[in-house]
């Protein structure tokens, strides 16, 4: 992938060269033609389209933002309520990811959306253990991760 974006700066400034301008707007101007020459040569690299990536990317940071705004909802409502009827716990997920950055990843997105907090990650990196501050039901906040973080991160990276 970050081949692909060297290779399209390069191209960019090629471009801006060879047209002997040298503003944004010609780099901008490169940097599209170089896009499609990209695209159109795109089976000759190892890697998928690296625009694909960022489009994953994008989507993660979306993802977290959603769950970072559900996640302050339902803690505000644990903070505003007159009675506290929290049921904290401690759950083990067992995660598909291999490499230590989509772990280190997952582990931070957890932590930060409100409520949730990774304690450990196990020797062999396949169990992260998370407390929940508000749990109604386990499997189902093992789902919510799977189905959201972890499939994000897998798309990102693969």
């Amino acid at each position: 992938m970050a081949f692909q974006i060297l290779l399209n700066v390069f191209l960019a400034f090629i471009w801006m060269f060879l047209s002997n301008d040298y503003s944004s707007l010609a780099f901008c101007k490169g940097y599209f033609f170089g896009f499609i020459i990209i695209f159109a040569l795109r089976r000759f690299f190892d890697h998928r389209f690296y625009f694909l990536n960022i489009i994953a990317v994008i989507r993660l940071i979306g993802i977290f933002l959603i769950e970072l705004i559900k996640s302050n909802i339902s803690v505000l409502k644990v903070i505003l309520s007159p009675k506290l009827e929290l049921r904290p716990g401690i759950f083990a997920l067992e995660t598909e990811l291999k490499k230590d950055w989509e772990i280190t990843i997952l582990s931070n997105l957890i932590t930060l959306t409100p409520g949730t907090l990774v304690l450990e990650v196990s020797e062999d990196n396949k169990t992260l253990y998370i407390h929940a501050m508000d749990i109604d039901d386990v499997e189902q906040a093992k789902l919510d991760i799977k189905n959201t973080f972890e499939k994000a991160i897998k798309e990102v990276s693969r």
